[in-house]
């Protein structure tokens, strides 16, 4: 896993390559709004696209983590499938309720039945490569999200030189990565770790809190600025060290929301001293996301090693897969 996630900057260098040489057929509705369906390491790519793209998109766009979907999806709607394995169960539930209300569905996936149902129904589909941890293939699938935006003319190509630009700068400074997220990893170890962002970086805090749920096997919560500002920041009131706090920071944040984060830093500092800040790299949002993201899947690995678990292993999600099955 370790390489993988080092080697995330090649990821999406061929994953651009994958979205490039898709054969995808033109579309002859007219696209309302949009809808991403997926769960874990394929919706979590619905949830950073929705934002990193909301200033451009020319539609409402959405992202669904469940077996429904809303009563306003009909024939102008555009429903995503995203689901790595092809066989989630949520997200082929999904996927029969799109058919049924008629909309415009595009699939992303490696294989299984929603690779089935999609050459079957003559759908458009972007396939990619298999692997045995869906996680650690998010490059893959978040790529080609923006790939079906652009080709249904909701977004502009822009985002190929951005995640090209992403994919240098992981590369450029990926011993420095490393050792950031040594650091960080020093500031958490043994403790729960809280993680703030500002508004448009939530996709990101939430991929590192489900891969510090999954890759470490610890519980980890996240919230934004300035939504926590009207509640959680209550909610500090009692001293506790076992608490550790990373603000993750872009130069670009509202000037606002910067201030909100320096009378959160003082607030919160009362309550835990394990308390840092992180700034990111890159020029564009695509950029400083993706190095986030890089970042934060490095501090799970090494959490995982150092609480001493096996970082691929999740046999509680296998276990429940199985008893579902049941049923």
């Amino acid at each position: 896993m370790k390489k993988l996630i080092a080697g995330f900057g090649n990821q999406l260098r061929h994953a651009l390559e994958i979205g490039a040489a898709s054969a995808l057929k033109t579309n002859t509705k007219e696209i309302r709004n949009v809808m991403i369906t997926g769960l874990g390491g394929s919706g979590i790519g619905g949830t950073i696209v929705s934002e990193l793209v909301a200033k451009e998109c020319i539609v409402p766009i959405s992202s669904n983590k469940g077996y429904d979907l809303p009563e306003y999806i009909n024939e102008n709607s555009l429903v995503i499938c995203s689901s790595f394995s092809g066989n989630t169960e949520e997200t082929l539930e999904a996927f029969e309720k799109a058919m049924a209300k008629g909309a415009e569905i595009a699939c992303v996936t490696s294989g299984g039945e929603l690779l089935e149902l999609a050459i079957e129904n003559k759908l458009n589909y972007i396939q990619l490569p298999t692997a045995e941890s869906p996680r650690t293939m998010m490059g893959y699938s978040i790529t080609q999200l923006f790939y079906l935006l652009n080709h249904y003319g909701l977004i502009s190509d822009t985002f190929k030189v951005e995640l090209n630009n992403a994919s240098t700068l992981i590369d450029n400074l990926q011993e420095e990565i490393q050792a950031d997220a040594e650091r960080i990893s020093d500031h958490i170890e043994g403790k729960t770790p809280i993680i703030y962002a500002c508004d448009g970086y939530e996709g990101m805090a939430v991929r590192f809190r489900q891969q510090m749920n999954e890759n470490a096997k610890m519980l980890c919560w996240h919230n934004i600025v300035p939504e926590m500002n009207h509640n959680e920041l209550v909610g500090w009131r009692n001293k506790d060290e076992n608490l550790a706090v990373i603000f993750f920071r872009n130069d670009t944040d509202y000037t606002r929301n910067q201030k909100r984060l320096e009378i959160n830093k003082e607030v919160i500092s009362k309550y835990t001293s394990s308390v840092m800040e992180y700034w990111s790299k890159g020029e564009s949002m695509i950029e400083k996301t993706f190095y986030f993201v890089n970042v934060g899947d490095h501090v799970s690995y090494i959490i995982s090693k150092r609480n001493g678990v096996v970082a691929e292993e999740i046999g509680v999600i296998d276990n429940l897969k199985e008893s579902l099955a049941k049923f």
